[in-house]
């Protein structure tokens, strides 16, 4: 059946508005239900208006078919739900996954190739090396005609002078330098420039006027039937052209002779160098330039030390030389080990035996001072240890007649052996811990028995390290050492790696009577300072420039990184003395904190006043100690060691210091008994380069920096090394930030004399006639200016020196020619 067209009214439209009840309206636009959706609907638009239109339209729709709303780009929340749980099972397998790696898994490093960048180079290494140095004994002349190659005289101009050198390659300069020298060296056909003389720095024991102060000394002799005498060293009136000065420190000011050089012959021939050993010789020292090394036993045949005994021929020479010292007493008895019941055993108490002849006494008793020589049970003894100890032994003790004891300080590293508990242990470490010529000379310690003795002290394990070990308290055992010994009124704590090439008496005495000549006045102000001649003058000058320095300040930009601020000054900031702060001077002890002083009656407290005293004050004094090094302030600067400090109260901040690198040094028994007393009864201790120097402060003792000379291995400007050296506060070499001990220490390695000093060793080894660098050795000496000869200089560090060894298979020369004339009879 087709389909019927139906229309709708067309005047439907025009209805009143009332028609409608809008109410029950269905939509804006009429709905008839029975009009089909296949059915088409027409309308005549154009009688549609909006108007009529407007008014037709329901406001309420009639009601419809509810239909599901569209979700534009939103997931179903039940695939969402699978999706969320499919991360979370995926970030637990991962996070097992990681755990089982790390549990059972093993990481290996993989190198990786990374351009280190190169370190700037220090301002030192470009200055240019000396050549003069390495002289030999046939440029020989007398020091005042010698035109020393270094250090110049310290113009502003020779800091960029010697840079501009180092840049250039100067090679035609040096050949012809070189070619100059060469031409002053004399043909071996001449023989040397001059001869070699015995050395004796004594005083003339057979005066008059020494006999009846000191009286009488008596000779001794290294056997016992008083006949094997040692020969005196042998020294060259000159040095070789061109030698250097010292930079810093002059031993002609302290009164030594640095006019003379020692050749290794002259110097070590006497103790065993350059001679074999089936002569009881060392068997080193037989290749090199050898030219007049035998004048060194002239006068004295050379010493077979197979048979000597070191400890019995000291122990003699003491006893016969009794009477020019105070009565010697017995050691103290340790009772805190030997366990006496009531009083001490009768035995200890003895006397030494009284010497077989009276001899003439004097009016004044001569001091006794030991010398200890710092080793460890396991140390190994090199042939030119031994050397060196020989030296030792005969210069200050024998030579002497006694006025020096030479011992040696074993330190124990191993404290499993029980030498406290079994004398057979302790027997048996002593006898291996020395050579054989040297039994009968230790002493044996431990940090174990350091730890008993001065108990209680706050331990802070400063680096890791026990408070009682050695390298933090390397004095408790000297202290201790003077306890037990009160015979002994002056102690030296030396170092195996210690070397002179003069004379030890020579430089020992004379470093003692100099610092027994200073003032007190201004005098911890100068041992804070190197003395650097070419810049500050002579000495007098020196004087007068610290005490400036001290009470005006200065202006160096140094005194920024200071240590000391004035935080009232209101100064004009680009005024020219703007920073420029004076300091107090050091007058009288310096105490600590309230609660850490400790009196005591051999505190020394000045005179007078400072303003009221001429320079008079320490002079004629004994020093209480004796260093190498300026004893400097550590406060602000970036020294690693500077609050190593136990047992003193904080609360207003740490207590003065001073500090003195390297342990080398004398130390007065007055000193010690206040090291030990401060140690033991209030529990007070520091680091071992500042302990005796700070104890001295507080207490009021004498302390004194001996100016040795110290040279240095490149021409540096003489201004730039007091500028380096002297780089603290005010120019003093601490008390800031800018000083150079500490971050700074690198610009020692090219000198003589510091714990990480690569110049001495070199040096040192050179003049033995050793190849250094590819340089020196047997052919140079030979082809050359022949073997070194060095003015007296300490040189520290020196080790594990080898020399090489004649085994004495080869028979010499005296041994062949007496062969062959008993071949031929």
């Amino acid at each position: 059946m087709s389909k019927t067209t139906r229309y709708r009214d067309p005047h439907q439209w025009s209805r009143p508005r009332d028609h409608l009840d809008p109410e029950k309206a269905s939509s804006p636009i009429a709905y008839d239900s029975s009009l089909s959706d296949d059915e088409p609907v027409y309308s005549d638009t154009s009688r549609v208006t909006s108007g009529s239109l407007s008014s037709h339209v329901p406001m309420l729709g009639s009601p419809s078919r509810r239909r599901r709303p569209r979700r534009n780009g939103i997931m179903p929340h039940r695939l969402m739900r699978c999706v969320c749980l499919a991360v979370f099972v995926a970030l637990v397998i991962f996070v097992l996954n990681l755990f089982r790696f790390t549990l059972f898994g093993r990481a290996e490093q993989v190198p990786i190739d990374v351009a280190k960048p190169v370190p700037k180079p220090h301002v030192w290494e470009s200055f240019p090396f000396l050549k003069r140095y390495h002289g030999g004994i046939r440029t020989l002349m007398p020091r005042n005609e010698s035109i020393p190659e270094y250090p110049g005289d310290g113009t502003l101009d020779e800091l960029s002078l010697a840079m501009d050198e180092a840049l250039q390659e100067g090679g035609s300069d040096q050949q012809e330098e070189e070619e100059e020298v060469r031409k002053t060296v004399q043909k071996r056909s001449d023989g040397l420039p001059m001869s070699s003389s015995a050395f004796n720095p004594y005083p003339n024991y057979q005066s008059e006027e020494y006999i009846q102060k000191y009286g009488e000394k008596v000779e001794c002799f290294l056997d016992e039937d008083n006949q094997v005498r040692l020969p005196y060293l042998q020294y060259y009136a000159g040095v070789p052209q061109g030698f250097p000065d010292a930079i810093m420190g002059s031993n002609k000011m302290i009164g030594m002779r640095d006019d003379v050089c020692f050749d290794r012959f002259g110097r070590l021939g006497p103790y065993g160098l350059g001679y074999g050993a089936r002569k009881g010789g060392s068997g080193a020292g037989m290749e090199g330039d050898r030219e007049g090394a035998e004048g060194v036993w002239a006068d004295v045949p050379p010493v077979d030390f197979r048979e000597v005994n070191w400890a019995a021929a000291q122990n003699r020479c003491v006893i016969a030389n009794s009477h020019r010292f105070t009565k010697l007493g017995d050691p103290r008895l340790d009772r805190a080990f030997a366990m006496p019941i009531g009083a001490p055993p009768k035995a200890h108490l003895e006397s030494p035996p009284a010497p077989e002849k009276e001899y003439a006494k004097g009016t004044t008793n001569l001091p006794r001072t030991a010398v200890l020589i710092r080793t460890w049970h396991d140390y190994h003894y090199t042939e030119e240890d031994i050397l060196y100890l020989r030296a030792l032994i005969t210069e200050l003790s024998l030579m002497t007649g006694g006025e020096y004891t030479v011992q040696f300080l074993i330190h124990v590293k191993d404290d499993n052996l029980q030498i406290w508990s079994d004398e057979e242990t302790y027997d048996r470490v002593l006898f291996d811990a020395l050579p054989e010529e040297f039994h009968g000379m230790g002493i044996l310690w431990s940090e174990r028995q350091m730890n008993l003795i001065y108990g209680g002290l706050e331990e802070s394990f400063e680096r890791g390290l026990p408070v009682h070990g050695v390298y933090r308290s390397t004095f408790m055992p000297v202290q201790y050492f003077s306890h037990l010994h009160p015979e002994y009124d002056y102690v030296w704590n030396w170092e195996m790696d210690v070397r002179h090439t003069g004379h030890w008496y020579h430089f020992f005495d004379k470093a003692a009577s100099w610092a027994h000549k200073q003032p007190r006045k201004g005098l911890w102000e100068r041992n804070s300072r190197f003395y650097v001649p070419s810049v500050h003058g002579p000495w007098e000058d020196f004087m007068h420039t610290v005490r400036v320095e001290t009470e005006k300040g200065t202006n160096s930009p140094n005194n920024i990184w200071s240590a000391v601020k004035d935080s009232e000054d209101k100064s004009d900031p680009y005024h020219k003395d703007h920073g420029r702060h004076g300091e107090d001077f050091i007058w009288g002890p310096v105490r600590p904190h309230e609660d850490d002083i400790m009196e005591l009656e051999t505190d020394v407290t000045p005179p007078t006043s400072m303003e009221k005293d001429r320079y008079e004050w320490g002079v004629g004094e004994e020093a209480d100690l004796i260093v190498f090094n300026p004893l400097f302030d550590p406060v602000g600067t970036t020294w690693l060691l500077r609050n190593d400090i136990t047992g003193y109260h904080r609360e207003d901040g740490v207590p003065g210091r001073r500090a003195a690198i390297i342990t080398a040094s004398r130390l007065s028994r007055r000193l010690l008994m206040t090291m030990h007393r401060e140690t033991s009864m209030k529990r007070h201790t520091m680091f071992s380069e500042m302990w005796p120097a700070t104890t001295a402060l507080h207490h009021g003792l004498k302390a004194v920096y001996v100016p040795h000379s110290v040279y240095i291995d490149r021409k540096w400007p003489p201004r730039y090394v007091d500028s380096v050296f002297n780089g603290g506060r005010n120019g003093a070499s601490g008390g800031a930030r800018t000083s150079v001990f500490g971050d700074r220490e690198h610009n020692f390695r090219g000198t003589t004399w510091f714990y990480s000093a690569g110049f001495s060793s070199n040096l040192y080894r050179r003049w033995l006639g050793y190849k250094v660098d590819n340089d020196g050795g047997e052919e140079e000496e030979l082809a050359g200016e022949g073997r070194l000869c060095l003015p007296p200089m300490l040189l520290h560090p020196v080790k594990d020196v080898q020399l090489v060894i004649d085994n004495g298979d080869v028979p010499d020369e005296g041994e062949v020619g007496e062969s062959i004339a008993d071949d031929s009879s």
